[in-house]
């Protein structure tokens, strides 16, 4: 019988503008993945749902606040990392208060989903830009 790896939950937003190019955050070189491009988010903690995890990640990360209610499901990927399975869940958001600003990340940019594909990502990201790019 396969051993079941802790699984690791994180929550992403595709905090989408007028007209529809989503924010995509680079990681900072010294990070784990440093360099790439990807949706801001974060570990859902325990005793968090979802979408305050990522309600809380979006303030920590840009500064922004987004209503937990007004996060809308998408699409999710479920990737092998390392000794533990990544669960990743994507939310579409496009209503918030204040302008997103990096806090951690190395740089923003709004960027269309036909672009994304040609950008440095973590390979969990991939699915989720062919889901984006249908909406």
């Amino acid at each position: 019988m396969e051993k079941n790896p802790k699984t690791l939950f994180v929550v992403a937003a595709a905090l989408t503008n007028e007209s529809g190019a989503i924010l995509l955050q680079k990681r900072p070189d010294h990070a784990s993945m440093g360099g790439l491009w990807e949706f801001p988010g974060g570990k859902v903690e325990a005793g968090e749902t979802p979408e305050a995890a990522l309600a809380r990640e979006l303030f920590e990360e840009l500064g922004i606040s987004v209503n937990p209610q007004d996060l809308i499901p998408e699409t999710f990927a479920s990737e092998p990392l390392g000794d533990r399975h990544l669960l990743l869940l994507l939310y579409r958001c496009v209503t918030w208060e204040g302008t997103p600003t990096p806090h951690f990340a190395s740089e923003i940019a709004w960027v269309h989903p036909n672009d994304m594909a040609a950008l440095p990502m973590p390979p969990a990201d991939y699915p989720l830009v062919e889901r984006l790019k249908r909406i």
